[in-house]
This record gives structure tokens, sequence and C-alpha cells, in this order.
């Protein structure tokens, strides 16, 4: 979808039709930060219909008014620059508020309620979303609550979907027993297993990128192609959130669901065409084709934990030392992989993963490293060594793309040094923040499940890193690498790199 705002250059897309959005969780820090952001963000664009109206459901007691207050002050704190308060009076006046548990049957009695009398109010008609910004152990039980109170029965003339946040499932048997639980009230096409990286312009620009232009798919295989970077560095700790986090680690939070979009967008075969099922078809054909990890595969995986340190000139303490994080804990922060993709595109080209809180930088980018040409034409001059050309795609926070090439220094003598050409999307096109949910709430407002996956994805990524969770479980005292905070990793990692004779990108 387009971020373009109004009295810009490009039109609008059209708005979706009436609907109301049902958020559960609707007083956690998701809808604060982000989804009322992105309504927002979607209102000044022209993407709401007017037909609209929105519902928070959560266990605090509070009122319709209580309710606008909050997510008022939400936007003056996560919004850039000022809110406009036309648009801002037009959403608070189509929001309301729901106080019940999600366990509880009556809160879904009392959401049919609220929901037949708004729809009247606002004229949104009878199309509903469901958006589960709530602990995942809560998904099944409120999927369940809503197919007993028939509220997400699709007629002819009405849809209903649901949407579902990260993490899905804790491991391969935990991610099948929710999609069991799910497809046993929903269909298929009722369920948007959302992730926000796919949000961003730079990931859908993947696509684009690598299939609407000449120069670069030829190029994109074995034959032209050294190897792969993908990497997902964070600056922040793990913060108050030591009681997930320590039950979770780098592994389980990122690496299924982020790590692996990025990684099946890349490697992916064209489409037949971009409709949703033709795509997430060739995306599961590659996690279908990455080398099964073995015992003898476990080196080709480092773990880390951070340690005290530095990050942008702030102190930091070790891991260990957060809050709600047990003082013996071995739960990794940082971990990095060696894939390979056998297939007849990808055979014997690695494909490097790497995310990690406090590390130097915050950084998300796909980095393209191609093969180095021959050396033969500068034999006998100063060069001794060409530079690999490599392409990047950086998605976060600055999203662009550029090219790093050789170019021959000014002087009489033969001496090349690297030069790059970069594209921004902010100076380019004008682009304004988003949060990156706008499209995803947008795209299942109109139905388009292009940028949400489907079952088999969920179970095909934890399919990959279920031998390694395995081989960790056996060794449960095994202490992770560590890292000073504010580093670019353990020294662990780039040894990954280095016994095949290349490095990391590096992040500072």
């Amino acid at each position: 979808m387009s971020n373009q705002r109004k009295g810009a250059d490009v039109p609008a897309q059209a708005p979706p039709q009436p609907c109301t959005i049902v958020i559960f969780g609707a007083a956690g820090d998701l809808t604060k930060r982000l989804l009322a952001p992105a309504l927002y963000n979607l209102r000044r664009a022209g993407l709401l219909p007017d037909g609209f109206a929105l519902i928070g459901v959560a266990r605090a007691d509070k009122d319709d008014a209580a309710f606008r207050r909050e997510l008022g002050a939400s936007l003056h704190e996560f919004v850039p620059g000022t809110v406009a308060a036309d648009d801002w009076q037009w959403l608070a006046g189509r929001m309301h508020y729901v106080c019940g548990e999600f366990a509880d049957p009556a809160t879904y009695k009392a959401l049919a309620g609220r929901l037949a009398e708004v729809a009247e109010k606002h004229h949104a008609g009878g199309n509903c979303l469901f958006y589960l910004a709530t602990p995942p152990q809560a998904f099944a039980s409120i999927v369940h609550r809503l197919g007993e109170a028939g509220l997400v029965a699709e007629t002819k003339d009405r849809w209903r979907r649901v949407i579902i946040e990260k993490p899905f499932g804790r491991d391969l048997p935990t991610a099948r027993a929710l999609n069991r639980d799910l497809l046993g009230v929903l269909a298929e096409t009722q369920i948007y297993r959302i992730d926000h990286y796919l949000g961003k312009e730079t990931v859908q620009n993947i696509m684009v990128f690598r299939f609407a232009n000449g120069l670069f798919e030829p190029l994109w295989n074995r034959d032209h192609i050294d190897h792969v970077q993908i990497t997902v560095a964070e600056t922040v700790t793990v913060e108050r959130r030591g009681s997930f986090y320590d039950a979770t680690g780098a592994l389980r939070d990122m690496v299924p669901n982020h790590l692996f979009q990025l990684l099946t967008l890349t490697a992916m075969e064209p489409p037949s065409c971009f409709d949703a099922e033709a795509l997430r078809s060739e995306k599961a054909k590659v996690l279908d084709a990455i080398h099964h990890f073995g015992a003898g595969d476990l080196a080709n995986v480092v773990r880390g934990q951070y340690a005290a340190g530095t990050v942008g000139g702030r102190s930091v303490e070790p891991y260990r030392g957060a809050p709600n994080v047990a003082p013996n804990s071995v739960t990794e922060t940082y971990v990095a992989m060696k894939l390979l993709v056998d297939n007849w595109r990808w055979a014997g080209v690695p494909f490097y993963l790497r995310t990690g809180k406090a590390l130097a930088r915050q950084r998300t980018e796909i980095t393209i490293q191609f093969k180095r040409a021959p050396l033969a034409l500068f034999r006998d001059t100063s060069v001794e060594r060409l530079t690999p050309n490599d392409l990047t795609l950086h998605i976060q926070p600055d999203e662009g793309v550029s090219l790093r090439f050789g170019a021959k220094v000014p002087g009489p003598s033969v001496r090349i040094g690297d030069v790059e050409m970069s594209f921004d999307y902010e100076d380019h096109f004008k682009a304004t923040p988003s949060t990156g949910y706008e499209t995803l709430i947008y795209d299942c407002m109109i139905g388009d499940a292009t940028l949400f996956q489907r079952a088999d994805n969920i179970e095909g990524g934890w399919r990959v890193v279920q031998p390694i969770l395995d081989a960790w479980s056996e060794e449960p005292r095994a202490a992770p690498a560590t890292y000073a905070a504010g580093s670019e990793g353990p020294a662990e990692a780039d040894a990954l790199l280095r016994r095949d004779g290349r490095q990391w990108r590096p992040l500072a």
C-alpha cells in the first residue's frame, strides 16, 4: 500500500469496505505504540472507510472516554510531528471499549451487543476484523470463544477475519497444535498471521527489485552470488521483558519469523503472479529446501549472551543482571547461523543469518555479495586483490538500497577504490514515517493475504530450527558465548564466517 498523505501527487488507494476492528489487548503497549498510530496514519492517507468503528477489549475497568483519552495521549507520544486535530477527532469518535476477561463467555456476549450497536451507529456494516494483540497463550482461547459466540461466522454479505501476532508457537509441536486449534474454528482464509517486518517498504521492494528489473534477476543465482548475509541487529537490551525473554531467547523470538521472512523473499523463485497463494507457495518451497540440521551441523550455529558494556554512550548491565532474568541464565540474546538452500538456484551458496540485542548499532539489512571478478586483467598492475561487489537492501532504520563496486582512483597508476551508490526511500519518494503496520492492517481489511503467513510457512520455519532447539535442550547448562554490550557480537560468530574465508558486513 502507499503511505502517501493527503495532497500527495500519487493518488491514494481506495478505502476498504465498511468494517469494525476489534482489538483484544487494547490496553497494551502494542496498541498504544503501533496500532493506534497506524490507524491514525491510515485515516490521514484516506484509507479507512467512512463506515468504520474500533472496539477495544481488555481487562482494565474503563469507559469509552477513558479509552479515547489514553489512545489520544499515545498518538502525541508516538506519532512524529503534530497530530492533526480533525483526523484524530474523526477516529476518536469511532472508538469504543468493552471491559472483560478473555476467557469469560460474558465478555463475548457483551462484545456481540456492542458490535451490533456501533456498526449501526457508524454504518460499519457486518464486516469485522479481530486483532489479537495479546500474549500468545490467549490466542486459541479467544478464537474458541469467538467461535462459541458466533462472532467469526461468515456469510455471503459479511467477512470475519482474525489477525494473530507472533510468537506463533514455541517450537514445531506447539505451532502445529496452535494451527489445529485455530483451524478447528476458522478457515485458513480467515487467519492473518502477522509479521510487521513485511510491512516495511523495502521488504516488499525485494520482490519488485528482483522481478521488475532485468538487470538483477539474471544474476540472482549460484553462478554469480558468493553468499548472502541477513542481519537484524538491535541496540535495545531485554529491558523489562525479562520474564518473557528468558523463556524465549533470540532463536525463537526472531529466526523462524522475521529472519526467515527475509530469507524466503530473497531466495524464492518467481511466483506465477502476485497472488497470495502463489507467493506463499514459493516461500514454503524455500523453507522445505533448507538443508536439515544434523548433529554435525550444529557447528554452523553460534549463540551468544551480552555482558556489561556501553551502547550509544549508555552503560548497560549484563543480561543476567536484568530484572526477572535468572542469575545463571543460559538464554541466548544473540544467534548466528549458516544455512544452505538445496535447490538448483542456490546450491553451494551459504546464507549467513545473525540477530542480537545490545549490539553496536540498530540495523536490519540483506547483503548479496557477488563473486569476485578474475584478477587476470590486472596482473601487471599494483592491484593485488579485487574487492567483491555487494548489493545491500537496507530495511531498518533507514530504508533504501546501496551497491558497492570498484572504480579507478584518479592518477597515473591503476589503483582501484571502493565506491557506493545508494538510494534512500525517504529522500527519493518523500516517504513519510510509518509504523509498518499500516500496510498490513489495510491489506487485511481488503482481504489481501500476500504479506501474511500461511500455516505451512509457520510450520516450515519451526521445522528448520527444531533440531537446534532439541540439541540445546539436551545440554541445558551449556553457556552461550559472551559479547560485550555495544560490540558487534561474539568472536565465535566472526569465526563462523572466517573459516569460509568470509567476514560479516560491519555494523558500525
